[in-house]
């Protein structure tokens, strides 16, 4: 066979086989597009519905007979894959033409944990709420005390007023030296309370007063009295006002040392002033700017033979002013620096012996006021006075100066008060340029029922004459009873044992002060 000829027959066989393919392509694709199923929408996003093999369908029943499954056994142990199989997504089942089947076992493809579980129980309400656990215990409040007097309302003011009688005895009426003639004495006492209940400013003060008549020695009986008001203003947050006013009454014993002569009876004395000041709250810096006037006035003395003994030469008027520094370290401790200055003007120039008692003050102090977790409170300061006086005669007056007050409470039914002053003081003896006195108290008083309290108290008080080489010392000891019945009514005694020891002949004595009473409050 020519080259020719073998061109010619395979491009024969070529055209036969092109025009085969052609005759049966229309046949074959027609076949295909009617076994594929419709093409569906693409799906926007994951699948919507549970998976069965997940949901974990019940069994087919029975289409015969109507009964439940046929096998006890769930389909995914019989068939595992065919729960995956016949699931419904986006992507076709059907494999691919002419792709080959994976060799896999039918019995394990798709099988997993969640089908062997047993269905979750149905919920059909919520569980029952638990109990809240119990509150921690709070601390109660102070309980008012119920035999605490109410007082009267006076628009914003409290007024809380008081009034008792009493009868005792007393072994020393008019504190005489030797022997004395007793006598019991009846003793009637007044006290009205000042409380303010304003948004600002604030009102507070306290007046009380009482006599003693003695029975057997009207010249022994005597008044005594002694009181204060102090009213704060609120000026601004940082700047407050204050004013006070201030009164003490008392009598002398007859055996004073100021008094020259023997007297009858016992010659009243007035001590009354008032103050005005300033503080300003700088930080934690507190400035006191304080002005004060006193005046001390003595009734004249009856002599025993009727005479009038005149102790207008006494009488006197000082003028000071204090300035405090106060500054606070913590909330509870405040150390302060004060300076005060004075000056004492007599109503009469010279007095009865020739001296011209007129001076002029120089204090300096230190101090601090304290509160150590609410049981121990108070304020102690001490410092230096100087006085000089007009008259060159007499000496200047220096000593040490200073004042304590301090309340303890170890205790809620103990409270301990401790109080001490130290001061120097004019007299009228001549020669003698003043006196330096020192005082100190301790009261202890105890609750042994919420309406039966106890006190003890004791006070010693010593006296010098500077330049006279005289001494006085007083001491007292006590103990008092307050029952009280209700709010309003209460009974109370006490005993006092009093005694002054002095260097100057004829002036010691002793006395012991018996008391009972009825108390009535509102």
């Amino acid at each position: 066979m020519t080259r020719f000829a073998k061109i010619c027959w395979l491009a024969g066989v070529a055209t036969c086989c092109g025009v085969a393919g052609l005759l049966a392509w229309p046949r074959h694709g027609l076949a295909q597009t009617l076994d594929e199923p419709a093409p569906r929408a693409r799906s926007s996003g994951l699948r919507t519905g549970t998976p069965q093999y997940v949901a974990q369908q019940r069994a087919p029943e029975n289409a015969e007979t109507g009964a439940g499954p046929v096998s006890a056994a769930p389909e995914a142990i019989s068939d595992p894959a065919a729960l995956i199989q016949r699931q419904q997504g986006t992507i076709s089942q059907r494999q691919p033409p002419r792709a080959a089947r994976p060799v896999q076992s039918p019995a394990l493809r798709g099988v997993t944990q969640r089908q062997f579980r047993a269905p979750q129980p149905v919920v059909t309400g919520l569980p029952p709420v638990p109990a809240a656990p119990p509150s921690p215990p709070r601390r109660r409040a102070p309980e008012e005390d119920p035999y605490a007097p109410l007082g009267l309302r006076l628009g914003a003011v409290t007024l809380r007023p008081a009034i008792g009688e009493s009868i005792g005895y007393d072994t020393n009426p008019s504190r005489v030296s030797g022997p004395s003639k007793g006598s019991a004495f009846s003793r009637t006492e007044g006290e009205l309370g000042i409380q303010s209940d304003w948004n600002v400013h604030e009102l507070t003060g306290m007046l009380r007063g009482g006599y003693s008549h003695y029975f057997r020695d009207d010249n022994a009986s005597r008044p005594d009295a002694q009181g204060n008001m102090s009213l704060r203003l609120d000026a601004t947050r940082d700047t407050r006002i204050l004013l006070e006013s201030r009164l003490v009454l008392d009598t002398q014993r007859p055996g004073s040392p100021d008094l020259t002569a023997a007297v009858k009876g016992r010659p009243i004395t007035w001590a009354y002033g008032a103050s005005a000041g300033v503080t300003h709250d700088i930080n934690r810096l507190q400035l006191t700017l304080r002005g004060s006037i006193d005046r001390q006035d003595y009734e004249n003395a009856e002599l025993t033979n009727g005479q009038v003994l005149s102790q207008a030469d006494r009488n006197q008027t000082q003028y000071s002013l204090r300035l405090r520094a106060a500054y606070e370290v913590t909330p509870g401790f405040r150390p302060f620096v004060q300076t005060e200055i004075d000056t004492r003007q007599f109503d009469e120039k010279v007095d009865s012996s020739g001296y011209m008692r007129s001076s002029d003050g120089y204090t300096a102090r230190l101090g601090s006021t304290f509160e150590i977790s609410r049981m121990l409170t108070g304020e102690v300061s001490a410092g230096y006075q100087d006085r000089k006086y007009e008259d060159a005669r007499l000496k200047n007056l220096r000593g040490m100066v200073g004042d304590a007050a301090i309340l303890w409470t170890p205790t809620p039914l103990t409270t301990v008060t401790l109080r001490g002053t130290a001061e120097l003081g004019d007299t009228t003896i001549a020669g003698s340029s003043g006196t330096t006195a020192r005082r100190v108290s301790l009261e202890v008083a105890h609750a042994l029922r919420r309406n039966l309290t106890v006190t003890g108290f004791t006070t010693f008080q010593r006296t010098d004459y500077e330049g006279q080489g005289l001494r006085e010392d007083l001491s007292t000891i006590g103990a008092r009873i307050d029952y009280r019945l209700t709010r309003t009514f209460s009974v109370r005694a006490s005993f006092t044992h009093e005694r002054l020891n002095s260097t100057q002949p004829g002036s010691d004595y002793t006395a012991n002060v018996s008391l009972v009473g009825l108390r009535m409050q509102f």
